[in-house]
């Protein structure tokens, strides 16, 4: 399925996150090692291969932490141990060793604005009752009513419905996710020392970084005060919000103290230990105060993802966010697609549209300055699974709102004729979420070696940029004169020029003046002394 593969040991480049192209690996849709249709750290194992020949810097993994898996993992019940769905403790440290001995880093999910309600510290809460010190960690308080009946303040959960529940005693409990997530209450010591101690404890088995879940939410305004907006049911929703104002449970100012003092800690270990935000701000300033020397190493823009088919939003995403980088002194991070959110082929219009807008829209990405996160299977050119039945979806917000993310969560498809499509053992017919028929052309092994597959067009442009002098560092772009509807900028290193044109005219145009062409996303034909580029699509030309 893959060529052979030489071990390339981790180099000792502390600043290896800067231009790093970070592969999101979906640890229970990746790869089943058991055959119990869940993916697993052995799994992973298996497949670093094909990582590692697939051409990225490092992976970061979704939470495989103990919990009862109500959100997939994000309720956390044990911060330090492996749930058994995913194996344990040893294979992971197995999965991280070999990780490393073919140059890929590990990068793993951390979960700190809330834990799972199987976690010891909210049993311990609900059973000692009202003004105990167990539930100080969390954030009770007492309803409003004459008896106490109705929700402390008007907060809405992000998967829908109020962001609190009564406990048989009276009081309530926040949780803005699932109830089975009660909100940690960050301003208490024994919080904030738990968690530093769950870095080391992972720093100490090699981890190369962190993604911090919900990072901007950990600190909730105090008093507890109404939102005043409107009613919210939806993350999409509450993003929105932010534009008109901080949300009393978001982007709070002391969140900010938290990562000054996670900083130090990543910084006595060695390596270049990194972290990456999921933060939500109103505004790119204050979204960039999560980074600095002395808090994060990067925070997740994510106007990229949500910029339409068009140049004229690509160019001021890419604009804005590369002005924001300069401020900031730290590489912007571009993501397509992830976990959360549609995959970027359905977004882009599904079927062969949606596959060939894909397919140009990983060259722009992959040609900009700045770190890169490709979601596991975008490099298949997968799209959303929208017709799951309703009785599988596992997604906790489904229930509360009626939309769902599995369509983006079901597993990658391998090899082979059938589902599922080899991603558990030889025989095994197992998996936690159907793949369609659609998906048997899709598989790893139906692209591999293939011209033109969309799994060779990343291998070709992950190659080029870890190869190429003009994309090698961080330096900004140079946007080159063309026709409406095209984009084309220039990344230059001595001599050295890469050209990225990408075509969303509408019609072909022809493109000359580049040099020759290394990588397209559709075919080119040439036309006098230059090549025609099709619709939708995009390609690198260089000189030297």
């Amino acid at each position: 399925m893959t060529s052979a593969v030489h071990p390339t040991p981790l180099t000792a480049d502390d600043d290896w996150w800067r231009s790093a192209v970070v592969y999101q690996v979906y640890v229970r849709s990746f790869a089943d090692s058991n055959s119990d249709g869940v993916g697993d750290l052995e799994g992973i194992r298996q497949r670093l291969p094909y990582l590692h020949d697939l051409g990225v810097d490092a992976l970061w993994l979704t939470p495989f932490y103990t919990s009862p898996q109500i959100d997939a993992g994000y309720d956390v019940a044990d911060y330090r141990d492996v749930d058994p769905l995913f194996g344990n403790l040893g294979d992971f440290d197995a999965m991280i060793t070999d990780a490393h001995a073919l140059g890929l880093r590990i990068i793993v999910d951390l979960v700190p604005n809330h834990t799972s309600s199987a976690h010891p510290w909210f049993t311990a809460a609900l059973a000692a009752g009202p003004g105990s010190p167990e539930r100080e960690r969390y954030l009770f308080a007492e309803g409003k009513g004459e008896q106490g009946e109705l929700p402390p303040n008007d907060w809405e959960s992000i998967f829908g419905g109020p962001a609190w529940t009564r406990v048989p005693d009276g009081q309530w409990y926040l949780h803005l996710f699932d109830p089975a997530q009660p909100d940690l209450n960050w301003r208490h010591p024994e919080v904030r020392a738990e968690f530093e101690d769950v870095l080391r404890f992972w720093l100490d088995r090699g981890v190369d970084g962190f993604r911090i879940d919900v990072a901007h939410g950990m600190i909730k305004a105090e008093g507890l005060p109404d939102v005043g907006f409107n009613s919210m049911t939806t993350g999409q929703r509450q993003s929105e919000l932010l534009g008109k104002g901080r949300l009393p449970y978001f982007d709070q100012d002391e969140v900010h103290d938290i990562y000054r003092a996670w900083r130090p800690i990543l910084d006595s270990y060695p390596g270049g230990r990194m972290a990456v935000a999921e933060a939500w701000a109103e505004t790119p300033q204050r979204l960039a105060r999560y980074i600095g020397p002395d808090e994060l190493h990067q925070a997740f823009s994510f106007d990229f993802l949500d910029a339409t088919w068009s140049a004229d939003s690509f160019r001021k995403v890419i604009d804005t966010a590369l002005a924001e980088s300069t401020i900031v002194g730290a590489p912007t991070t571009w993501v397509l697609s992830n976990h959360d959110r549609q995959r970027h082929v359905t977004r882009y219009g599904d079927g062969e549209v949606g596959l060939r807008r894909a397919r140009a829209a990983a060259l722009l990405m992959l040609s900009l300055p700045g770190c890169a996160y490709v979601y596991q299977g975008e490099e298949l050119g997968l799209p959303e699974v929208l017709d799951l039945p309703d009785e599988l979806r596992q997604d906790p917000a489904f229930l509360r709102t009626g939309e769902s993310r599995d369509g983006c969560r079901v597993p990658i498809p391998w090899s082979g004729e059938l589902a599922p499509y080899g991603f558990g053992p030889e025989g095994s017919e197992l998996s936690w979420l159907p793949a369609p028929a659609t998906w048997r052309a899709l598989s790893v092994a139906a692209q591999a070696g293939v011209t033109g597959s969309t799994l060779e067009l990343y291998r070709a442009a992950l190659r080029i940029r870890r190869e190429h002098p003009a994309l090698a560092g961080t330096d900004g772009i140079t946007w080159l004169e063309t026709e409406p509807g095209v984009l084309a900028f220039r990344r230059t290193a001595g001599h050295a020029e890469l050209t990225c044109v990408v075509n969303i005219s509408g019609a072909e145009v022809t493109v000359a003046g580049h040099g020759r062409p290394v990588v397209a996303s559709a075919d080119l034909t040439e036309r006098g002394d230059g090549h025609v580029l099709p619709v939708d699509a995009a390609a690198w030309f260089e000189r030297r």
